[in-house]
């Protein structure tokens, strides 16, 4: 019998692949890849040692959609919890459905989040996935009403778990027993729960509500200004970003760098109509970041991906005139 499990590689992902795989089920593991989560350097090296298969699913431009328009509204900040969990196991049922499995494991525990992981969040999240009855939830099971797995003798329900909670105390122990020790932290790996970054992703929909993953890249890198309702202003912080500002400029982007001194790589991209002056305002600003900052002009390189570049001068735009971030 085959399981597929959604798989973050984190603590509880690796447990509930362990309490089901030593039941003796072929466990696969799936991770989904958007622009918000997914992936990560130590993913493959923990499926390796747990001994299971590891898939990978891109699902950015299908979860561009869960994220504008989520049924059960959002968290804190711009994360769809719930719907983003239905959408995952909806996802992972129907690859499990191509291969020939039978039910879906999640690692997620009762009470840990408190937007998705309460009873009802858990019954809302079966009910939009399609799937419901087949899905697994291992450390929390024996708080759960039991699922086909378990009605149909697939698993024992024995030996599944009771956890609840916030506190990581029985999942380190039974980590310990299993010989599990590389793990990441629990700190949120997904950007939607970020506060800077739901603001400029909220930033981003009301003025390109089309807006597509590609869009939302330049929204992790640099520091942001707003050109009223017309573009945005990204300005590199360091070196990693500075190149994957130039990686990412599209076509119709400009991209804009002080000649004469070190300093960050800039990005401005439209959304709107181009005015008189917006040039100027996105090079003085990339030269208030530069070691020009205090001459009393800067010649600023101005150029898009496809055309050749322009020297314009402009004055370092002063501290108390710059705009303040988003």
């Amino acid at each position: 019998m085959k399981a597929v499990s959604l798989f973050s590689g984190g603590l509880d992902s690796q447990l509930a692949v362990c309490l089901v795989k030593r039941q003796g089920i072929d466990v696969v593991g799936v991770n989904f890849i958007s622009p918000f989560y997914g992936g990560g350097r130590k993913l493959a090296v923990a499926a390796d040692e747990l001994g299971i298969e590891l898939k990978t699913i891109d699902i950015s431009e299908e979860y561009m959609n869960v994220v504008k328009n989520p049924k059960y509204g959002y968290g804190k900040n711009m994360n769809p919890c719930i719907d983003c969990h239905a959408f995952m196991i909806r996802k992972a049922g129907e690859y499990m459905q191509g291969i020939g499995g039978s039910f879906i494991i999640t690692g997620e525990v009762l009470g840990q989040r408190p937007m998705s992981q309460h009873k009802s969040a858990l019954a809302a999240v079966e009910k939009l996935s399609g799937f419901r009855g087949l899905i697994l939830r291992p450390l929390s099971a024996k708080l759960l009403p039991p699922t086909i797995p378990e009605l149909n003798g697939w698993v024992d329900r024995e030996q599944l778990l009771d956890i609840s909670g916030r506190s990581r105390v029985r999942q380190m122990q039974l980590a310990k027993e299993l010989g599990i020790s590389e793990y990441p932290s629990p700190a949120g790996g997904c950007l939607l729960t970020q506060e800077t970054f739901s603001r400029r992703l909220k930033n981003l929909l009301q003025l390109k509500p089309d807006a597509g993953p590609m869009d939302v890249e330049i929204l992790k890198h640099g520091r942001h200004f707003m050109l009223d309702s017309r573009g945005v202003l990204v300005i590199g912080r360091n070196a990693n970003e500075n190149d994957a500002l130039l990686k990412q400029a599209a076509p119709d982007d400009y991209l804009l760098k002080v000649a004469t001194h070190p300093g960050p790589t800039s990005l401005l991209r439209y959304f709107g109509t181009p005015e008189p002056g917006d040039i100027e305002w996105a090079a003085s600003i990339t030269a208030r970041y530069s070691d020009a900052v205090s001459l009393p002009q800067a010649q600023v390189k101005v150029w898009q991906p496809q055309r050749e570049l322009q020297l314009i001068t402009v004055q370092p735009m002063p501290r108390e005139q710059t705009p303040s971030t988003v």
